[in-house]
């Protein structure tokens, strides 16, 4: 078995599928901060903490999940609209469930919609598939924007120390913004690339960062290493995840965001 990966601040949502015969078939999808406590809990029943909709209904097996958000209001959003597409208004021109397809089907491809729309089409989400049999191929239904990696494989969520100051005390400066040269002190944006020394306001990485049509950066270039980065990541290093981790992307090789961990 290969590495798990561990992820800070985890926020995420999940697609669950029963396996159990006489409800084989049916889905429910969630909010978690731990997805594997949050499976147990399902399986377990109402009691031990799971949905009441899923309750007695096991096992189940958590298919897929999408995380990455910046907090717990985004992806209950994001939960709800995937709850109900039907209603939310951001979703009005996804096609109905059709007669014959599977609600599975559905729910996979309400998700590629929503990864192509606003606002989530600008987060720094990632897709991870979690049971290989249940795999689909998302890019022949809607390929979910370059920047967002699709992986399998299981993933570890680590809580990060609420005086991020006292852990990450990098983000802790004295001196001019690298990018409007005016007086920084305090909290600043540094980079991802440790080796760097970029240090600059909130502000005026997001404007440097800002392409035109956007109201949200996405990615850019780092002023000074000239490494390109996705802004969600340099937000969460500025919450305290990814210390002392080089984050830099190739966002010209597609093969190497759409790839599996095992491979």
């Amino acid at each position: 078995m290969g590495a798990v990966d561990t992820v800070e601040n985890f926020h995420g949502v999940y697609l669950l599928y029963c396996l159990n015969p006489k409800y084989e078939g049916r889905t429910y999808i969630g909010y978690t901060v731990d997805p594997n406590r949050r499976i147990k809990q399902h399986n377990k029943g109402k009691r031990y903490g799971g949905a009441w909709k899923t309750s007695n209904k096991g096992p189940w097996s958590m298919v897929l999940i999408v995380y990455g958000f910046p907090n717990d209001v985004a992806a209950l959003r994001f939960e709800w609209a995937w709850q109900h597409p039907d209603v939310s208004r951001r979703l009005q021109h996804v096609p109905k469930k059709k007669a014959r397809e599977k609600k599975y089907d559905f729910c996979i491809r309400v998700l590629c919609e929503m990864l192509s729309v606003g606002p989530w089409y600008r987060l720094p989400l990632t897709i991870r598939w979690f049971n290989a049999q249940l795999v689909r191929n998302l890019t022949l239904i809607k390929a979910p924007p370059m920047h967002m990696p699709i992986c399998q494989g299981p993933v570890v969520s680590k809580k990060i120390q609420k005086n991020i100051e006292s852990v990450n005390p990098a983000i802790v400066s004295v001196g001019n913004c690298n990018i409007c040269f005016k007086h920084n002190e305090g909290r600043s944006l540094k980079c991802l690339n440790t080796s760097c020394d970029l240090s600059c306001h909130v502000i005026c990485l997001s404007k440097y960062f800002l392409e035109e049509g956007q109201y949200v950066p996405v990615q850019g270039r780092c002023p000074k290493c000239k490494g390109t980065f996705l802004w969600g990541d340099i937000v969460r290093k500025y919450k305290g995840c990814y210390n002392n981790l080089d984050l830099q992307i190739d966002v010209g090789s597609v093969d190497n965001l759409y790839c599996s961990d095992s491979e």
